[in-house]
């Protein structure tokens, strides 16, 4: 009998060890996403462009493409979770923006594309990220443009000094659900993995999770939300919950609901979309006007 009790246990402990470790597994899979890297560039748009390389406050490489116009307005655009300067909205953006008058810049966060770092904190630490860009690059205006983890960041940049004016597309406003979400729809597995998965997500990257409703008691500059109808990781309601927040201290915050999934409103509506995103631009971060000098410092 105590041989039995003894074997069960043993096998209990077999299956804790077990599901730790494929917890741990999550969690890594999670914090080293799989680098996307493509072939396209500006030059495509016949835009002229320099690739960069700027280190960020805890040493990391980041690398990216700056396009300089000499233009006062200076738009920068951030991608999402797993993808890089090289996904599909970054270059439509590109392409939207190769009539404007304005200087871009793109670039890849820390653990994606040809940037270094090992680990994602998923919209944490990839603010230093954003700012090395934006103290080399920044001009008298500067709007960000962000998509998913770069929607995050494209809010929080909003309380820079420097920064103008942010649109966020799709951005997760309560990241514990995106992630819940997020491991059902891409992995196909059990959205309460997440939260064992967790806790070494936070291990590996030393990285929180960001609370968004807290920016938005504070945000007072132009911010134009975007949503999609079909998004199956960030909900409409939660993003109206934080614009509906936002508009209490902010009376330049709007949303526009579109019929695409998560990122792909632009190209669900891409003909309002651009419409909606340039007009945007050209009314808080001038076209045309005295050109800037960039600051290399």
């Amino acid at each position: 009998m105590m041989w039995l009790i003894l074997s069960i246990l043993d096998l209990l402990l077999l299956g804790i060890l077990v599901l730790i470790a494929f917890f741990a597994y999550v969690a890594a899979r999670m914090a080293n996403p799989p680098r996307e890297i493509g072939e396209w560039t500006p030059g495509d748009f016949g835009l002229e462009y320099e690739e960069f390389e700027v280190e960020n406050s805890e040493g990391i490489p980041i690398r990216g493409w700056h396009i300089n116009r000499g233009s006062d307005c200076t738009v920068f655009l951030l991608h999402g979770y797993t993808v890089s300067r090289w996904t599909f909205y970054i270059k439509k953006m590109v392409e939207f923006l190769s009539s404007e008058d304005c200087n871009l810049v793109l670039f890849d966060f820390r653990a994606h594309g040809r940037s270094g770092g090992k680990f994602t904190t998923v919209g944490d630490k990839e603010i230093e990220d954003f700012r090395a860009v934006l103290n080399k690059f920044s001009t008298a205006k500067n709007c960000v443009v962000g998509y998913s983890m770069g929607g995050i960041i494209a809010i929080r940049s909003l309380l820079e000094d420097k920064v103008t004016c942010a649109i966020a597309d799709s951005p997760p406003i309560y990241m514990d659900r995106t992630g819940r979400r997020g491991l059902r729809y891409f992995a196909n597995l059990p959205e309460w993995v997440y939260t064992f998965a967790k806790p070494f997500f936070s291990l590996y990257t030393g990285g929180k999770i960001v609370n968004m409703m807290e920016y938005a008691d504070k945000i007072t500059k132009p911010l134009l939300l975007i949503a999609g109808e079909n998004d199956p990781l960030v909900k409409v309601g939660e993003v109206m919950e934080f614009q509906g927040r936002n508009s209490t201290v902010n009376r330049d915050v709007s949303i526009w609901i579109n019929s695409g999934a998560h990122v792909r409103g632009i190209v669900a509506d891409e003909e309002d979309y651009r419409k909606r995103v340039l007009e945007f631009i050209r009314a808080h971060c001038s076209r045309r006007g005295n050109r800037g000098e960039v600051n290399e410092n």
